[in-house]
């Protein structure tokens, strides 16, 4: 049986699964739309479970002060929240869906996503699978040229900024009490104390 039919006969059970490939781009964009999915190295990980309330409060108050400061500095920056397609590299079987994606050069944007590496990138710890933010998605973006890295992990009340730059690469850890400068821009800080969460 394929994990498509395991999707459809008990998917409301699983919270992720993985389908071994090697499957190709072709085959990440022909999944069904209400399904939530991610081609890594050539291996569909599916995302079955929705994500939490707290979760999804976070993506929001997040997204909206990005957006908020992009659109008051009039800067050519976009913000996209999942579900948004994100191809690390041409040629490369690897398709994630950043929970959020801030993307600086137009020219990488596409009808079905982003071709090209993210200057900035947020990702919401899900309890299920921890280590795939924390590892896999960590190594990817790194190799793929993503500029800053932020994993926010709810259960912990912490965010881990990192910086990717091969030649300043840098961890800082904070907490949901703090106010955090982002590295793409001199003058956005984040406080995560006045969030609304």
């Amino acid at each position: 049986m394929s994990l498509a039919q395991v999707w459809e006969e008990q998917g409301e059970f699983l919270e992720e699964a993985v389908e071994e490939g090697p499957y190709t781009e072709e085959d990440y964009y022909n999944i069904p739309e209400h399904v939530r999915a991610e081609l890594i190295e050539g291996h569909l990980i599916y995302n079955l479970a929705s994500p939490s309330r707290f979760h999804q409060t976070i993506l929001m108050e997040l997204g909206t002060v990005i957006n908020n400061y992009i659109k008051s500095k009039g800067g050519p920056c976009r913000v996209y929240p999942a579900p948004f397609a994100v191809k690390l590299r041409e040629g490369q079987k690897t398709i994630v869906e950043p929970d959020i994606s801030v993307i600086c050069d137009r020219d990488k944007l596409t009808d079905r996503g982003c071709t090209g590496a993210p200057d900035w990138v947020v990702e919401i710890v899900s309890p299920s699978n921890p280590g795939h933010d924390y590892i896999k998605k960590l190594s990817l973006y790194e190799a793929a040229g993503v500029r800053e890295y932020w994993i926010v992990d709810p259960r912990k009340e912490q965010v881990f900024v990192y910086h990717l730059d091969k030649e300043n690469f840098s961890l800082s850890t904070y907490t949901f009490q703090d106010k955090i400068q982002v590295g793409i821009y001199e003058d956005l800080w984040i406080d995560f104390a006045e969030l609304d969460l």
